[in-house]
């Protein structure tokens, strides 16, 4: 298994660990709206590196092959978010933009977390 596919791996079983917490907490806690829209936007963040994982495996194909490749997904990313912002607009009782781009950037977070510990561990050796 390449490096890319062990970080992937890592980052994911993390995030899944965290949309647990925030499923717990969402049916526990009255703050309804406010892991309601964690939720959602983490999905989204998550289906993003997802996408983003899968377009950089390609790009390191296409440079291995020679082959010219048009982009790394960036619409299809930016339409994800604009989708949950979208259903924030469209159920504003339910959901809020705020708490959506907040779990939007999860995973980003996730990652450069990982990042340090993985960083400070291999400096302990």
């Amino acid at each position: 298994m390449n490096e890319l596919q062990q970080h992937w791996r890592r980052h994911k079983s993390y995030i899944l660990y965290l949309l647990a917490i925030y499923v717990f907490i969402w049916g526990a806690f009255p703050q309804k709206k406010v892991f309601l829209s964690l939720i959602i936007g983490t999905i989204l963040g998550l289906f993003n590196t997802w996408t983003l994982v899968r377009r950089v495996e390609r790009l390191g194909q296409a440079v291995v092959l020679g082959k010219r490749m048009a982009s790394l997904g960036m619409l299809s990313r930016m339409s994800a978010a604009a989708l949950g912002t979208m259903f924030a607009l469209r159920y504003p009782e339910y959901l809020s933009i705020v708490w959506i781009v907040v779990g939007l950037m999860t995973s980003y977070v996730v990652i450069m977390i990982d990042f340090f510990f993985q960083k400070n561990k291999g400096k302990e050796r």
